[in-house]
């Protein structure tokens, strides 16, 4: 499945470079996100998938709050050719669960 636990988002972050790409809107963005994290409104991603095209090679993780928004998205990359996109499942309600690190 498209969907991974933050456990194995964390493997992928740090063993393979990963790149998170948070998808909320720019509010909930600047309140908290994973550590180096992409900001790409769901809303953006048709018309800006060039900005990330570079990353292609890479593992994307798509990050919503809840997972909803993160699945549409990782649907919308795979059609541009990402191959390797997954949905944090949980979102960062998982993340901050965790206890995992945050920036702002």
């Amino acid at each position: 499945g498209s969907s991974i636990s933050t456990l194995q988002a964390t493997l992928l972050i740090n063993q393979q470079n990963a790149l998170v790409l948070d998808v909320r809107d720019a509010a909930e963005y600047e309140k908290g996100r994973v550590l180096n994290a992409r900001h790409l409104a769901l809303g953006e991603i048709e018309t800006r998938a060039g900005e990330i095209e570079k990353f292609k090679a890479r593992p994307v993780i798509v990050v919503c709050e809840s997972g909803n928004r993160s699945n549409t998205a990782v649907a919308a990359l795979r059609k541009q050719g990402f191959g390797q996109v997954f949905s944090l499942s949980g979102g960062m309600g998982a993340w901050r669960q965790a206890g995992l690190p945050l920036e702002k």
